[in-house]
């Protein structure tokens, strides 16, 4: 049954005044333009907007709350109108279906306004066109916040996604992303290239004797010695396990041997016997080196520098091969 929403009181005009949109909204003005609006009842829980229905009215709280989810209506409250906002405008100004689901967030009692009736009352009132600048402008800005969230999570997110938790350095995720780009501008503009592999000696027989919290102490003790060896345009990771990856762009396989021996030789000195509390024995490293051959592939650089590690491991450990 339609109810109508007349101005015929003091009580009537002061409850108008306290709805966001005719704040300030002289009655005479509108008063026609109301007569063409209904009110309606919704129950708590039940659905008033949802994404892929098209929608005709601003809904205004007259009593009760309307919760805001975006994506799903199981997604957590965005927003919550209560007495005296609206919802719905957004969709009619954009003439696109709304963009959140608008649900009950208790029995809640509503004034309807149908667009070509908006339209009026912003042609009869200047102010009550004032009030609709000031909603949209607010809902702009809360998306605007919404948006900056939700990018904020995205890079915290694709962050911890490729860092490596312990020793804080990449991992095979941003190898995965990096290392091919950086392969492939080497070759186009014929640049060297060469990719280190480093593993940790005897790190499973480390872990064994001395336990798993020494052995994470001392692939952050590595890493850290890593990263002080590497200049910032190579690109460094943590392979896996106890196994690191670096590639060096402009750099040939000779020049990567020089660098590779400089390297065991930081990681010996800086993981000495003493230098960490729970690391009670050295630490040493095995480097497998390998040259980009021309117009190869990560594929064929990777396979190389893991058989030079092979060569490595077998000639001993705690030394470089190519």
């Amino acid at each position: 049954m339609r109810e109508q929403l007349t101005i015929n009181s003091d009580y009537q005009r002061s409850l108008l005044n306290s709805l966001e949109l005719f704040r300030g909204v002289c009655p005479d003005d509108v008063q026609d333009l109301l007569q063409r609006c209904d009110r309606r009842d919704i129950a708590a829980g039940e659905l008033l907007l949802s994404p892929g229905s098209k929608n005709e009215h601003v809904f205004i709280v007259l009593s009760g709350g309307l919760n805001v989810h975006v994506g799903s209506p199981d997604a957590p409250v965005l927003a919550t109108m209560e007495t005296g906002e609206c919802v719905g405008e957004m969709s009619i100004i954009e003439d696109r279906d709304p963009s959140a689901y608008v649900i009950g967030a208790e029995d809640s009692h509503l004034l309807i306004i149908h667009q070509s009736t908006l339209w009026g009352m912003v042609n009869a009132s200047h102010e009550f066109a004032k009030n609709l600048l000031v909603v949209l402008s607010e809902r702009v800005r809360s998306h605007n916040r919404v948006i900056a969230d939700s990018y904020g999570e995205l890079r915290k997110f694709e962050r911890h996604a490729t860092t490596d938790a312990l020793t804080e350095l990449a991992n095979r995720h941003a190898m995965e992303r990096s290392f091919p780009q950086e392969v492939e501008r080497c070759v186009e503009k014929d640049r060297p290239a060469a990719l280190m592999m480093i593993d940790v000696d005897n790190f499973k027989q480390f872990n064994d004797v001395l336990g798993h919290i020494a052995g994470d102490r001392a692939l952050r003790a590595v890493s850290t010695i890593l990263r002080s060896q590497f200049s910032d345009r190579d690109l460094l990771v943590r392979y896996g396990g106890d196994e690191f990856a670096v590639l060096l762009p402009g750099i040939d396989a000779k020049q990567a041997l020089t660098i590779g021996e400089r390297v065991r030789r930081a990681v010996s000195g800086g993981t000495a016997a003493g230098s960490d509390s729970l690391v009670q024995v050295p630490v040493r490293i095995s480097l497998g080196v390998a040259g980009l051959r021309p117009k190869g592939t990560l594929d064929a650089l990777i396979r190389d520098a893991d058989a030079a590690l092979y060569r490595a491991k077998h000639a001993g450990r705690d030394c470089v091969s190519d």
